[in-house]
């Protein structure tokens, strides 16, 4: 399996599109961003990307779609994740709905609240 004996396996989950969103802030849970990526509402580099797995690269801006910005759920995770400490390897401009993936994270950096072996198997699969 590709996360098996890798260290590195948090920071490859950290770079899938859905992650992104949720990160940024323009979802409220994991869930959702996965939704809004599943329903064309995010652009990678201007281009519409609808694969929530999709691996984005550091340098690449991603952004909320100009037609999806005004939703009341974007407003709402926007507003809420104003109140936390964003990510340091996200550069994101909320005003514009608009953010860059700068590097991909080392494990220490991803604030992670669970049992790691258990993602790591679900991954494996």
């Amino acid at each position: 399996s590709r996360f098996e004996g890798n260290s590195d396996a948090f920071g490859m989950l950290e770079q899938r599109l859905d992650n992104i969103v949720f990160r940024a802030g323009w979802a409220s849970t994991r869930p959702q961003a996965r939704q809004f990526v599943g329903h064309g509402m995010v652009n990678v580099n201007g281009r519409r990307v609808d694969i929530a797995s999709y691996n984005v690269m550091p340098g690449q801006e991603v952004r909320v779609a100009p037609s999806s910005r005004d939703l009341v759920a974007v407003k709402a995770a926007q507003e809420y994740a104003s109140r936390g400490a964003p990510v340091s390897w996200l550069s994101v401009d909320g005003d514009k709905a608009a953010g860059r993936y700068v590097e991909r994270p080392t494990r220490e950096a991803i604030p992670v609240n669970a049992q790691e072996q258990l993602i790591v198997e679900l991954y494996s699969k």
